[in-house]
């Protein structure tokens, strides 16, 4: 699995055009965590959910998973290969380094 660090998601979300999308942001936190924080462009799947929501996935679009620190996701983001899924990866540091790197709007929790 890939890692994507938040500079090279942030680039890769801005230069997203309708022949070559930004990825799916994949937000695996509880809920309570996407209260205190969020990206506003990600779909929010709890990890506990992932195994009987992962029909609602497109395993040929690219997917960048997305946690706290960047552990659950990764974990997430390997179940997800397993399933056939083949773009992959997982934002380095989570939620919290993008909140450090490029928007520091997002609370730190």
């Amino acid at each position: 699995m890939n890692q994507i660090s938040p500079t090279e998601m942030a680039n890769q979300m801005a230069d997203a055009k309708p022949d070559a999308p930004a990825p799916l942001l994949l937000d695996v936190r509880e809920a309570w965590e996407v209260q205190i924080c969020a990206i506003p462009q990600a779909v929010h799947m709890p990890m506990s959910e992932i195994i009987a929501r992962v029909g609602e996935l497109d395993p040929a679009m690219p997917i960048v998973c997305i946690c706290h620190h960047g552990s659950r996701s990764a974990h997430v983001g390997q179940w997800l290969e397993t399933q056939g899924f083949s773009q992959v990866s997982n934002l380095t540091g989570g939620i919290d380094a993008w909140s450090r790197d490029v928007d520091p709007t997002i609370a730190r929790y």
